[in-house]
């Protein structure tokens, strides 16, 4: 890291872009938001959501379904507000390869996009470019977690009750022999749930009790299940093999990862890399710790479609699979997939809070470390990428989401440190979001 760059960003963090993410012609980008600050994101097949702190919904990407819930344009190439949920404060958001599904704070659960498997949960299959609202299924329990897959849904309640809904063709929501289900649907295994997420063509979640329980598709060892298991594939079964209690899951294209206390598991098929074992590794039929993780402490975990990341608890970022795109992070000329996790050298100086991964595209948002405690240490055995290259703001734009639907005029009086700037390689993209 040069220091020469980034000094505009808030002490309240900014969402860095990579891959193929439809914002800023797809380049390596960094935006914030004046007077408001992300707090959560969620990256789709080619779209993704941004929710803030005073409850509002962003929006940008493809939107050949309407996905962004913006009505008939085909895309939008930076951050739009979803006006039509002005009047409720957005709580969570979950976007799936077509479709994206949304909660407020007021407990309503709104669908928009890609609708064939009723993955809406509208009660039809017809899509919709605008986001409608679901009726009422939990008995007003508060939820506390979506999670959308290829054309699946979830809901997961303050209380443990878990609500799915779209495609079952393979299992997939855990209906058993029924193809799809239109409306919500509660998925009960007899205990409480607390973490839920929906991959391509198959599912999983994890009990209070820390026990993994997966369903679906079950080609290729995704779901990690031993082969007497697999004849159930289509309703929840428990994943053995996992030493300690887990605490999150996310399912990704064709693979699965798994965080506990002590350690992370992945298993499934790893031909770019994704699961980290290794360039000789590339099918694990059943859960497999990650030794570059052993006794080491990971905050979070994100799979996409053919890749994977890893916060640990010092904010550091690690990811690993297929590089198409440059979705890993890990410097704008490497392209390549990666077969161990490998640190991110570009947050060396920021705290990472969250990452979501998507098809093409991976989104981190990041907020920088006091002078103090840059000093942090990467974990045993990783791999770091040499080839990063700190680089300059391409260009400054001054934004206003709410009123304009192009940018306004440059702003100019950052243009002598820009000039200054031109020393290093154009690599990011600024925006800052007017309230």
């Amino acid at each position: 890291m040069t220091g020469q760059t980034d000094v505009d960003i808030p002490e309240t963090g900014a969402i860095f872009t990579f891959g193929k993410s439809s914002f800023a012609d797809n380049e390596p980008s960094i935006f914030w938001l004046k007077n408001d600050h992300p707090l959560h994101i969620s990256c789709g097949g080619e779209h993704t959501a941004v929710i803030t702190e005073n409850g509002r919904l962003l929006m940008f990407g493809g939107n050949t379904w309407g996905q962004l819930g913006l009505g008939f344009k085909p895309a939008a190439n930076k951050p739009a507000s979803v006006k039509a949920l002005k009047s409720e404060k957005v709580k969570l958001v979950a976007c799936g390869r077509d479709h994206t599904i949304v909660c407020t704070w007021r407990g309503s659960v709104y669908g928009a996009g890609s609708n064939q498997d009723g993955q809406l949960g509208l009660g039809h299959c017809k899509n919709t470019t605008s986001f409608h609202l679901l009726h009422p299924f939990c008995d007003q329990a508060p939820i506390r977690m979506l999670s959308a897959g290829c054309n699946t849904s979830a809901a997961l309640t303050e209380d443990g009750r878990l609500f799915m809904w779209g495609d079952n063709s393979v299992g997939q929501i855990g209906l058993g022999d029924e193809g799809f289900s239109s409306e919500p649907r509660e998925v009960n295994v007899g205990e409480a749930v607390m973490w839920v997420s929906c991959g391509y063509h198959h599912s999983a979640f994890v009990t209070v009790a820390g026990d993994l329980y997966t369903f679906g598709e079950s080609a290729n060892g995704r779901l990690g299940l031993h082969v007497e298991q697999l004849a159930n594939h289509r309703v929840p079964q428990r994943v053995q093999g996992i030493l300690g209690h887990v605490t999150q899951v996310s399912c990704g294209g064709e693979h699965t990862v798994a965080l506990t206390e002590e350690n992370v598991y992945t298993f499934g098929r790893g031909q770019y890399g994704q699961l980290g074992h290794g360039t000789f590794l590339f099918e694990v039929d059943l859960p497999k710790p990650l030794e570059h993780f052993s006794n080491s402490s990971v905050r979070h975990i994100a799979c996409g479609g053919n890749h994977t990341a890893v916060i640990t608890d010092s904010g550091l970022l690690y990811t690993f699979g297929n590089g198409r795109h440059g979705k890993l992070g890990l410097g704008e000329e490497n392209f390549i997939n990666q077969f161990s996790p490998t640190l991110s050298t570009r947050f060396l100086k920021y705290n990472v809070e969250l990452v979501s991964c998507g098809g093409n595209h991976m989104l981190v948002l990041a907020t920088p470390r006091p002078p103090e405690n840059q000093e942090v240490v990467p974990e045993k055995d990783v791999t770091v990428s040499d080839n990063f290259l700190e680089s300059s703001y391409a260009e400054i734009l001054l934004l206003d989401t709410s009123t304009h639907p192009t940018p306004l005029v440059p702003l100019s009086a950052l243009a002598a440190r820009a000039r200054h700037r031109e020393k290093v390689r154009t690599y990011t993209l600024m925006c800052i979001f007017q309230t």
